[in-house]
């Protein structure tokens, strides 16, 4: 079987990620797997969202282009997705709305994380 296994994005304040992301986790269906100083996986059975000091020990920094879509079951959960992110001091990076581009049914929102990774939260289900 193959797939991916892990997704993982840096962070320079872990537990300032582990405020932002334990809601959005929670929407998601996605627990804390692990957590230390250092990092904090969240994941179910298929997948493990990690987040994460640089090994190397330089500051962490966002990818340009680079974003990590959530699939989520509806219109209310891209919403409340987008909405819990902005409250807990994420950034816009597109509100909720049809994306006609990647197709008829497409509904997404983006926001940035508080180390700038790019989020989307993403259904095809109206």
């Amino acid at each position: 079987m193959s797939g991916i296994s892990h997704v993982s994005v840096g962070t320079n304040n872990v537990g300032r990620s582990k405020a932002f992301y334990d809601p959005l986790m929670k929407l998601l269906g996605l627990r804390i797997r692990q957590s230390d100083d250092e990092s904090i996986d969240y994941g179910n059975d298929r997948l493990v969202f990690s987040l994460e000091t640089p090994v190397d020990g330089a500051p962490a920094t966002p990818g340009n282009g680079v974003h990590i879509a959530f699939a989520v079951p509806d219109r209310a959960t891209v919403d409340a997705f987008y909405e819990i992110a902005i409250q807990l001091g994420g950034r816009d990076a597109g509100a909720p709305g049809l994306r006609p581009q990647y197709g008829a049914s497409y509904y997404g929102a983006f926001v940035l994380d508080p180390d700038g990774n790019k989020l989307e939260a993403v259904t095809g289900n109206d």
